[in-house]
């Protein structure tokens, strides 16, 4: 692909991305929505971010798509952290830490 045919992709996916959200923000951003819906839309952050780091656990482009141990005991560590702090900002350093000094140790590609 030529350069022009990525940034139209890119420019695109943008615009298209923002209509949409806008058009959701914008038919209900001054409505008062049933409880039911507020008590969903609460754990949207939730499901969205293990959807994004799973793939990077279970099928890492540093090694080929094959699982490793260290990326498996950050994700365990950062999920142990989180589950007894409460704490999103102490589990996500603690599976950073986690990962990078497994990586350091055993020599494997990060």
């Amino acid at each position: 692909m030529s350069d022009g045919t990525i940034w139209m992709i890119i420019l695109a996916t943008g615009v298209g991305t923002f209509l949409l959200r806008f058009s959701f923000l914008g038919a209900l951003g001054g409505a008062n929505l049933p409880e039911w819906v507020l008590r969903h839309l609460r754990y949207t952050a939730v499901a969205v971010l293990p959807g994004l780091v799973a793939p990077l656990v279970l099928w890492p482009e540093a090694t080929g798509g094959d699982p490793d141990g260290p990326r498996f005991a950050a994700a365990v560590a950062t999920v142990v952290v989180g589950y007894f702090t409460r704490n999103v900002l102490a589990a996500i350093g603690t599976g950073a830490v986690t990962l990078y000094g497994l990586l350091w140790l055993t020599g494997l590609p990060g």
